[in-house]
């Protein structure tokens, strides 16, 4: 990797890191009673995987970032990734269905991509195994910036400073500008819109007051009661795809859409549970508006039973403590 200067994520890379050290050292001796329940947990690391042909350097994310809030690839010129997954609103957009061109309603709710680098795929049917697949697909797509690639790379190229960007970032290219590139920077900056050192995180690594009684007693009911089944891992998702049916009836067709396999009709990826108290609404197509209802719901498709409602209150407060701290992020001078 190269050198990276010490500012925004890679600074809390390294306080995390230090911060992990002395945690561990402290849960060594640490005993609340919840240890049993601790162990089925892992703390978010500070930086997701890194793909071998796609190493992270500060001119790749500082370019991704510049195309991440760039409404000028988009097909009316008004429309970006930032659109949609807005800072101010947990890196999603709070709406039940995303808007896009022309006030078009897409059929899905916008995930997040907070820690996006940690899934196993990408997209709520997982069409894209990674972040340089997804990365073009909003582009291109007609219901969300409706443009196409070589008129969005035309666009580029008519600005020094994208040129001169683009050069700093693929060094090695004959003509760095191109799709393929534009893919890469923008999965490099959202592989560090990362959320470390969140109340559970830093519980887990032994900082026995960080959550309260009843988040801990939240966090057993989410064991005891089989959640932790498909909510596990560091981004709390198994990265599998499941049948769920909202009380309306299934309409979109999920993961079968993309296999053409009967057996995956109306399933879709287990989402990460990372910030999910800022990410509201919830489920693929947003028709849950608050988290305590979608707890009780997922326990009635999922586990088939019907919690206490205190349980779902102390699972409620669980979740709450997996909110991490916000990407420091300032916003690009664009050309």
């Amino acid at each position: 990797m190269r050198s990276i200067k010490r500012t925004g994520f890679w600074a809390g890379a390294l306080v995390l890191a230090g911060t992990m050290t002395l945690g561990i050292a402290g849960q060594a001796i640490a005993d609340d009673g919840y240890g049993e329940y601790r162990e089925r947990f892992e703390p978010l690391p500070a930086l997701p995987p890194i793909p071998a042909d796609n190493s992270l350097t500060a001119e790749k994310i500082e370019l991704g970032k510049m195309l991440f809030f760039e409404p000028r690839i988009s097909s009316s010129g008004v429309i970006s990734c930032a659109t949609c997954h807005n800072p101010a609103l947990g890196w999603a957009d709070r709406i039940p269905q995303s808007v896009g061109h022309e006030g078009q309603v897409g059929d899905r709710n916008t995930p997040t991509v907070l820690n996006s680098g940690f899934l196993d795929s990408q997209f709520w049917d997982g069409r894209e195994p990674d972040l340089e697949g997804q990365a073009l697909g909003p582009i291109e797509a007609e219901v969300e910036m409706a443009m196409d690639l070589d008129e969005a790379l035309e666009r580029l190229d008519g600005f020094e400073e994208y040129h001169k960007s683009f050069g700093e970032a693929f060094p090695g290219d004959d003509d760095p500008l191109t799709a393929d590139n534009v893919a890469k920077a923008l999965a490099s900056f959202q592989r560090t819109l990362n959320t470390p050192n969140s109340p559970f995180d830093r519980y887990l690594r032994g900082d026995m007051q960080a959550m309260t009684e009843q988040q801990k007693r939240g966090m057993a009911a989410f064991v005891d009661n089989g959640c932790v089944a498909c909510h596990h891992g560091p981004a709390l998702t198994d990265g599998g795809f499941h049948r769920f049916e909202l009380p309306e009836g299934p309409t979109d067709e999920g993961r079968y859409i993309v296999t053409g396999e009967e057996d995956d009709q109306f399933r879709f990826r287990t989402p990460g549970l990372r910030n999910v108290a800022v990410t509201y609404p919830y489920f693929h197509n947003g028709k849950v508006d608050n988290l305590h209802d979608a707890i009780q719901l997922m326990a009635e498709q999922m586990l088939g039973s019907k919690l206490e409602e205190e349980t779902v209150d102390d699972i409620d407060a669980f979740m709450h403590a997996l909110t991490g701290e916000m990407p420091d992020v300032s916003f690009p001078a664009l050309p």
